[in-house]
């Protein structure tokens, strides 16, 4: 517990210091994820409750406040009513899969039992409730495929 808290304190201070890049570093080194691959960026100033049901790739950005929801608080609905007589309700929690060189446009959210492929892109604001295949533009809420990442490389190109 105080090595997650000294890593969000380290957090925080990358953040006051626009050192976005580092965060990424940070995390990796802290060995608090699943899996954190080389290279990327890291905007947020937090890190998930379970960071080790989370596995990041390569090269990936994650953009201003992203959520990575690992787990829900459905079975508070049952177990907090004083009322239910019912079976222990079990915690449900699930790991988060990030592919290499993916981006994770700001404000967006990525549920649990979710993997996003590689070079793919998470348009901001979405909510990500189901996978989402390599080279996929994912947008809305939830998040549906709304284009490729190889198409828009291309157009990219074009447009010079």
């Amino acid at each position: 517990m105080l090595k997650r808290k000294i890593v969000i304190l380290k957090l925080y201070a990358l953040t006051i210091l626009g050192k976005n890049s580092k965060k990424a570093d940070l995390l990796r080194k802290s060995g608090l994820f699943a899996e954190y691959g080389r290279g990327g960026y890291w905007h947020p100033a937090w890190i998930p409750s379970y960071p080790e049901l989370i596995h990041i790739g390569n090269n990936v950005s994650v953009a201003a406040d992203v959520r990575l929801y690992e787990h829900d608080l459905v079975r508070r609905m049952w177990i907090c009513d004083p009322g239910y007589k019912g079976s222990e309700v079990p915690y449900y929690t699930g790991e988060i899969y990030v592919g290499d060189n993916s981006i994770i446009g700001a404000r967006s959210i990525i549920l649990y039992n979710v993997s996003i492929g590689k070079n793919a892109l998470v348009a901001a604001g979405s909510v990500v409730t189901k996978n989402v295949p390599d080279y996929a533009i994912v947008g809305g809420n939830p998040a549906k495929v709304i284009g490729d990442t190889r198409k828009l490389y291309n157009k990219r190109i074009s447009n010079k």
